[in-house]
């Protein structure tokens, strides 16, 4: 029979698997291993104004969808106001609004933005030309100077922008510039002159972030186009490019604070840096689920907690497959190590271990008694549950007395695997003797540890929980492992013979 399908779907297993784990994090930027740390800006915007006992209607911009930062919560603070954040002309607003208000007002806009260095840049339209542009005497015939003048000493729209911006510093001022410069501000004139000269160009607003900073400003820039790309360019000193610490506010071309019922308002920006584990940061994104981003984060944190236990029973599993297929091990279950592993997941290794090992001989030595009294198989094994309950329930009890809290732990142990763990021992007992019950009861053991190990690996805890492609992989794996059909490890032994001849 073709074993074609078999390797599709083990093949088809593996990539899905990989793929969903790669686009998790390359898209979403969760760490592969726990505990790296990512730095967050946490910016406060503050706007005062003076309401004039009327209605107040209050549009401010927000930051939008840009390279470096991606925004991951976003609250307000504005008691007895309206709230609602509204898209238009390409940017995002928030809009306060209330029927009657008087006297001094605050409102406070804060968020989180989490850096993203490796992020790729969103697509930006270039805005549109304006073909209106006037210029009133004399100003038309010194802007037409200065753009033949910047124009000859360019090569494109990004040199064109650097040498139109440096005619307008202080070591190249002249006069038609300096002319300029008394009847406009320096960043809507910039615009109009690029647009005259056919290149599009708007002014956009940033903000420079350093730690700790209160009460500060926007600063102006320019936004050049060149058909394709575009880039950003200070105003005064016409330096080209974006700093690690700018964050665009305003991108849009459209005013940063506009209050209608109010005078001398103005918008403060605070900020403040900080770092906080990765998981934690990216957590608000890993809340929408979608068919790539299928994760359970979304759940309430009980459950989250719960299927982060459940997530690690598979890699328990295949540890119990390689042991047993690979080496050949043999265990009293087949999964039973599996849920001892869990068990000493909760109660600790150490505790664990002597828990089990006391639980499981004063069991064996009480079935030993219940097979004098020929009792019928579901019965004995019912005694035997109630046994290992009240067992279980004595040594608490006298851990406590003690002292020893940790002994508490010792009811996390499955109950009923526990009893038929005892009641498959004492039966091989009575059957293969002491000897295959020490091989097996070894062997369970050394195999609960071996998968405790596997499953306790923060690395482990940390790849399961927040990749579920995995589950696939190891599915993948577990499948090519039930497909060996070859020699297990401790069998080569029956060769050895062989190799002293």
């Amino acid at each position: 029979m073709s074993r074609l399908p078999f390797y599709l779907l083990v093949g088809l297993l593996l990539v899905m698997g990989i793929a969903l784990s790669v686009h998790r994090h390359v898209t979403l930027e969760v760490p592969w291993t726990p505990g790296e740390q990512r730095e967050v800006w946490e910016v406060e915007a503050l706007v005062n104004f003076n309401a004039q006992g009327g209605p107040v209607l209050v549009n401010m911009s927000l930051p939008p969808e840009q390279q470096g930062f991606r925004l991951l919560t976003e609250h307000t603070a504005s008691p007895g106001y309206g709230l609602a954040f509204l898209e238009e002309h390409g940017g995002r607003r928030a809009q306060w609004s209330i029927r009657e208000a008087s006297g001094s007002q605050q409102l406070y806009y804060t968020t989180q933005l989490l850096v993203t260095p490796g992020a790729r840049p969103p697509q930006v339209a270039p805005p549109a030309l304006r073909r209106d542009i006037v210029w009133e005497r004399p100003y038309d015939t010194a802007a037409v100077q200065v753009i033949e003048r910047a124009w000859g000493r360019s090569a494109d729209a990004f040199t064109f922008a650097r040498e139109l911006i440096r005619d307008f510093g202080d070591d190249r001022l002249g006069e038609n510039s300096r002319l300029l410069l008394t009847q406009f501000d320096r960043g809507p004139l910039l615009v109009r002159l690029l647009n005259q000269a056919g290149v599009p160009a708007r002014e956009v607003s940033g903000l420079l972030l350093e730690d700790g900073r209160r009460r500060q400003a926007l600063s102006q820039w320019v936004q050049v186009f060149d058909g394709e790309r575009w880039a950003l360019f200070n105003p005064v000193s016409g330096e080209q490019g974006m700093p690690e610490n700018l964050l665009l506010w305003e991108s849009s071309g459209q005013a940063v604070l506009e209050v209608q019922g109010g005078t001398n308002s103005r918008a403060t920006f605070s900020m403040l840096n900080r770092t906080q584990p990765a998981s934690a940061a990216v957590r608000s994104q890993l809340d929408e689920d979608t068919l790539l981003n299928f994760s359970i984060h979304s759940l309430p944190l009980e459950e989250q907690a719960l299927f982060q236990t459940i997530l690690l029973i598979p890699i328990g599993a295949l540890v119990v497959v390689l042991l047993r297929i690979l080496v050949g091990i043999k265990t009293s279950g087949t999964f039973m190590p599996v849920l001892i592993a869990l068990a000493f997941i909760q109660t600790t290794l150490i505790t664990g271990l002597i828990g089990f090992l006391l639980i499981v001989a004063v069991g064996l030595v009480i079935r030993n008694y219940l097979s004098y009294l020929n009792l019928l198989l579901v019965a004995r094994v019912s005694a035997v549950i109630i046994t290992v309950i009240a067992i279980i329930s004595l040594f608490s009890v006298l851990s406590y007395r003690f002292g020893l809290n940790a002994g508490l732990t010792i009811t996390f142990f499955p109950m009923i695997i526990l009893s038929w763990t005892i009641e498959r021992m004492s039966i091989l007992w009575e059957e293969e003797g002491p000897k295959e019950v020490l091989i097996q009861g070894g062997g369970s053991l050394l195999t609960a540890v071996l998968a405790y190990l596997a499953m306790n690996n923060p690395w482990v805890r940390h790849i399961t929980f927040n990749f579920l492609g995995v589950q696939l992989i190891l599915m993948a794996l577990i499948l090519m492992a039930g497909n060996y059909t070859g020699y297990r490890l401790l069998e080569l032994r029956r060769f050895k013979p062989v190799t002293e001849d």
